[in-house]
C-alpha cells in the first residue's frame, strides 16, 4: 500500500485507541484535536472538523479542526439545517458531495480558508437519536470520498459519541462543583453544616471508580449511643448468650465471604473478634456483671470501654490498633442483643457510601465483605497502602478534609466520582442521570478486555511481552481475562500490611503457590517485602523518620530484619518447587553489596530447607532498578543478577528529587526530562550485552507518547495495571521498531525538556 492510499481500518483502530485512553483531565477539546488529526492522516484528507451541538443555543460549534483557519475554533457557529454540516445533523444522515458547491445547502464561511476544498463529507454524531455533533472531511480533489469512507466515518462517529456525551455529563458535575467551591472552602466554624440543596466538594483521589448511595457514618461511639437509647431494659443472661452465638456466626460467615474475595490477605481478619468473644476474661466478665445485677447492654458497654481504654493507652501499636476491633465487636454484640431478629450477618452496607475518620487496611476488607459501594475518608495523611487495597477490591475511595461531612444526616444521598475526587451531596435528578451514564460508560470499557489478543506484536512483527502488576490474588482474574503474559510485579507486602501480626511462613507459602498454580507456567516475579515510606506495619515499632521515603524501607528493612526476610524467602523457595515460572526480585537496591547480601540470604534459606528435607527450588533472582545509584551500577548489577526490572515511577521520583504525591512539586515530575530519557537508555544498554532479561514497570509503560521511545531503546517487556493491557496492545500494534529507534535517537539528542515535548507533539500530530 503506497503512502497516499487511505487506511480506514487502521483509522478505526487508532480512534478506538484514543477512545480507550481518553483522559478527562486533559479535556475534551484536546481529545478532539487528536481525533481530527488522526482522521485526516488516515483518510489522506486535507481537512477534518468536529462540530459539537450546544443544547443551550441550538448551535453547532466548531471545537476541533485540521486544515482550516484555527482562529475559527470556538467562533464558527451553525444552526441546525444551516450549510451541508447543519443539514447532515438535521436529517441525521451522511451527506457526501463530489463538489460541495453543487449542493443547494452549501454555505461558504468567510475567513475559514475553505475555498480551495471541493469534495465534502459530513456525518452526524448521535447518541440514541440525540444530536451530539457532526464530523466532516474535505479535500481539494473532486469526488474524493466514497462509500468506504462514509462507512468508516460512521463507525468513528459512533465511537466518538459516547466519549463526547460522557465528557459533557462530567463537565456538568464539575461545573456544579466549581460553583460551590467558595462554600466548600469556608472555615468549619462558620459553615459546620451543609445547607439545603446540592453541594459539590472536591477531595483527593485515592481509588478510582464511581458510586451512588446513601451515606453511613462509621463512628462507633455514635452507633453505641444509638443502640443504648433503643435497647430494651428487660434483657437477661440468656439474651446475652444468644447475642454471642449470633455474633460468632456473623464473624465466621464474614471471614468465609472475605476469603472468597481475597485469599492471601484475608486470613483471620476477623480472628481477633472471635478470639476475644470466646475469651472468658471478656465474655466471662460480662456474664459476671449480668449475674451481679447489671443490664446486659450496660455490662457489654462497660467492658468494651474498659478494653478500649486499656488498649488505647498501650505503648504497643499492635494493641492500640485493637481499639477498633473491640469497638467493632461491642457494636455487633449490642446490635444483636437489641435486635436479634434483624441480626442477619450484622451491618449490611450494600449500596452505602461509608464516611469515616479512620480507615485501616483491615477495615477496607471488612467493608468489602459487607458490600460497601464507596468510601470517604476524612482527614489528611498518607494513605497509599489503603488506596492500593481499595483499588484491588474495586471500591471507590476519596479522601476529604471537609469536616462538614461529619454533620451529614444518616442516609443522605451521595454521588462519588472517585477518579476526580468529586463528592456530590443531595444530587438533583440531572446529576443522578449523569452518574448513571458515566457508570454505564465504565462498563463499556470492560468490553475492551474481550478484544485482547494472546500475543502482542509491533507493526513489523516484533514480539512484545505485556505483563500485569498485581497486589492480591483476587486480581488474578483480571490479569487472566486480559490475557497478560505473566505477572511482572507481584507486590507481596499487602498480606503483611492488613494484618495485626506477621504472616507465618506457611501462610505466605500457600499464597505464593496459589498465584503460581493459577498462572499455569507463565512467569511470576515476586517482589520481596516493600514496606516503610508510607506503607508502615502497625505491629512493628519503628523510630520516627523525618523522611521515611529515604529511610528504612524495602530491601533495607528486610536486611535489617533477617528473620522476617528469611521466612518470606523460605516461603518463596518452597512455592517455586515444581514451578519454573517463579522468580524473585529485590526492591530499591542501591548497591551491588545489597543485592549480594540478599542473594546470600536466599542461598542460606535453600541450604536450611535442604537439611530439613523440605522440597524447594532456587528460582532466578533479580532486582528492581529504582534509584539513580542502581542506574549508575547497571553493568555490574546486570552481570550479577538473573534479570532486571526498571521501576520507572520511583526512578523518576528519585532522579528528579520530586515527590509525585506532593501537589506543590508534582509538575516537575516528568518522564520527558532528558535526564530520565538518558538514564533509561543507559540501563537498557548496560543489560542488553549481558543477555539478561530486562523489563520496565511503571506508568510510562502505558503512555502512548513514551511507548515508541521505550521500544526504540530496546525494551521488549513491560509490566502494568492489567486493565491497561488491551489498549496498550493496540498502540504497540501500530508501532514500527525502526521508526521507534529513529524517534528515540532524536529524543536523546535534546538537552531541554521543552524540546522533547515539542518534538513529541509534532510526532503525534
Amino acid at each position: 500500500m503506497s503512502d497516499f492510499q487511505k487506511d480506514n481500518v487502521a483509522l478505526m483502530c487508532d480512534i478506538g485507541e484514543l477512545v480507550g485512553l481518553f483522559d478527562f483531565d486533559a479535556g475534551l477539546d484536546a481529545f478532539l484535536t487528536k481525533a481530527v488529526s488522526t482522521v485526516a492522516w488516515h483518510m489522506r484528507a486535507a481537512v477534518c472538523s468536529i462540530y459539537l451541538f450546544d443544547p443551550d443555543t441550538g448551535d453547532l460549534v466548531l471545537h476541533a479542526n485540521q486544515g482550516l483557519n484555527p482562529a475559527m475554533i470556538g467562533r464558527l457557529r451553525l444552526k441546525i439545517g444551516e450549510g451541508i454540516t447543519g443539514m447532515a445533523l438535521q436529517e441525521m444522515r451522511p451527506i457526501c458531495e463530489a463538489r460541495a458547491t453543487d449542493n443547494p445547502h452549501f454555505k461558504y464561511i468567510p475567513g475559514s480558508h475553505e475555498e480551495k476544498f471541493i469534495s465534502f463529507l459530513a456525518v452526524p454524531i448521535q447518541r440514541k437519536m440525540n444530536p451530539v455533533g457532526v464530523i466532516t472531511v474535505q479535500d481539494p480533489q473532486w469526488n474524493y470520498f466514497n462509500n468506504n469512507d462514509i462507512q468508516a466515518l460512521r463507525v468513528i462517529a459512533s465511537q466518538l459519541a459516547g466519549v463526547i456525551e460522557n465528557a459533557h455529563l462530567l463537565v456538568h458535575i464539575r461545573d456544579t462543583a466549581a460553583n460551590q467551591e467558595s462554600v466548600a472552602q469556608q472555615p468549619s466554624a462558620t459553615a459546620a453544616r451543609f445547607g439545603p440543596g446540592t453541594h459539590c466538594i472536591r477531595g483527593q483521589w485515592a481509588s478510582g471508580g464511581m458510586a451512588m448511595g446513601l451515606s453511613t457514618r462509621i463512628g462507633h461511639y455514635l452507633l453505641r449511643s444509638a443502640v443504648e437509647q433503643t435497647c430494651p431494659l428487660d434483657l437477661t443472661e440468656a439474651d446475652f448468650d444468644r447475642a454471642v452465638a449470633i455474633t460468632e456466626r456473623q464473624l465466621l460467615d464474614l471471614q468465609r465471604r472475605l476469603e472468597e474475595k481475597i485469599q492471601d490477605a484475608a486470613s483471620m481478619i476477623f480472628g481477633a473478634h472471635v478470639l476475644m468473644l470466646k475469651d472468658e476474661a471478656f465474655s466471662g466478665e460480662i456474664r459476671n456483671q449480668i449475674r451481679a445485677g447489671k443490664n446486659p447492654w450496660t455490662a457489654i458497654l462497660d467492658e468494651v470501654r474498659h478494653y478500649a481504654d486499656m488498649f488505647s493507652r498501650s505503648p504497643n501499636p499492635a494493641l492500640r490498633e485493637k481499639v477498633l476491633d473491640v469497638e467493632d465487636l461491642g457494636h455487633r454484640l449490642l446490635h444483636n442483643l437489641s435486635a436479634p431478629t434483624l441480626a442477619g450477618t450484622g451491618p449490611d452496607y450494600t449500596g452505602q457510601i461509608i464516611l469515616t475518620e479512620e480507615l485501616l487496611p483491615s477495615d477496607i476488607l471488612k467493608l468489602a465483605a459487607e458490600g460497601a459501594a464507596g468510601l470517604i475518608l476524612l482527614g489528611g495523611g498518607q494513605h497509599s497502602h489503603v488506596a492500593i487495597l481499595a483499588k484491588a477490591l474495586q471500591i471507590p475511595l476519596v479522601i476529604s478534609t471537609d469536616l462538614r461531612l461529619l454533620q451529614l444526616p444518616e442516609q443522605t444521598p451521595i454521588l462519588l466520582d472517585a477518579k476526580e475526587g468529586q463528592i456530590v451531596i443531595n444530587p438533583g435528578p440531572e446529576a443522578v442521570q449523569t452518574m448513571q451514564e458515566l457508570i454505564r460508560s465504565l462498563a463499556d470499557s470492560e468490553r475492551l478486555a474481550a478484544q485482547a489478543r494472546d500475543e502482542t506484536f509491533t507493526r513489523d512483527g516484533t514480539s512484545i511481552q505485556l505483563l500485569a502488576n498485581l497486589n492480591l490474588v483476587s486480581e488474578l482474574d483480571v490479569a487472566l481475562r486480559v490475557k497478560a503474559q505473566g505477572i511482572g510485579l507481584y507486590r507481596t507486602e499487602f498480606p503483611f500490611i492488613v494484618r495485626s501480626t506477621f504472616p507465618t511462613e506457611e501462610e505466605q507459602y500457600q499464597g505464593y503457590k496459589s498465584v503460581l498454580d493459577r498462572m499455569k507456567g507463565l512467569p511470576v516475579l515476586f517482589r520481596t517485602l516493600d514496606v516503610g515510606g508510607d506503607k508502615a506495619l502497625s505491629y512493628y515499632p519503628v523510630q520516627h523518620e523525618n523522611n521515611p521515603f529515604l529511610g528504612l524501607r524495602a530491601l533495607r528493612f528486610s536486611l535489617r530484619n533477617p528473620e522476617i526476610f528469611k521466612q518470606q524467602l523460605r516461603a518463596m523457595l518452597r512455592a517455586a518447587d515444581g514451578a519454573p515460572n517463579a522468580k524473585i526480585m529485590f526492591p530499591l537496591v542501591a548497591s551491588l553489596d545489597e543485592f549480594l547480601s540478599a542473594r546470600d540470604l536466599a542461598e542460606t534459606c535453600a541450604r536450611e530447607l535442604k537439611s530439613e528435607g523440605i522440597p524447594h527450588r532456587m528460582p532466578e533472582l533479580g532486582l528492581m532498578i529504582e534509584l539513580p545509584a542502581a542506574a549508575m551500577l547497571a553493568p555490574e548489577l546486570a552481570a550479577a543478577a538473573d534479570f532486571l526490572s526498571i521501576g520507572s515511577n520511583d526512578l523518576i521520583q528519585y532522579l528528579l528529587a520530586v515527590d509525585r504525591t506532593n501537589n506543590e512539586v508534582a509538575a516537575w515530575y516528568s518522564p520527558h526530562h532528558p535526564a530520565v530519557l538518558r538514564t533509561l537508555t543507559q540501563i537498557v544498554r548496560a543489560a542488553v550485552p549481558t543477555g539478561k532479561p530486562i523489563s520496565l514497570c511503571g506508568n510510562i509503560a502505558t503512555d502512548p507518547q513514551m511507548l515508541p521511545f521505550l521500544l526504540g531503546i530496546g525494551l521488549r517487556t513491560f509490566s502494568m495495571d492489567p486493565t491497561a493491557i488491551p489498549a496498550v496492545q493496540q498502540i504497540i500494534s501500530r508501532i514500527d521498531i525502526s521508526e521507534a529507534e529513529q524517534q528515540a535517537e532524536k529524543m536523546l539528542s535534546f538537552g531541554r525538556q521543552e524540546e522533547v515535548i515539542r518534538y513529541l507533539s509534532t510526532i503525534t500530530s
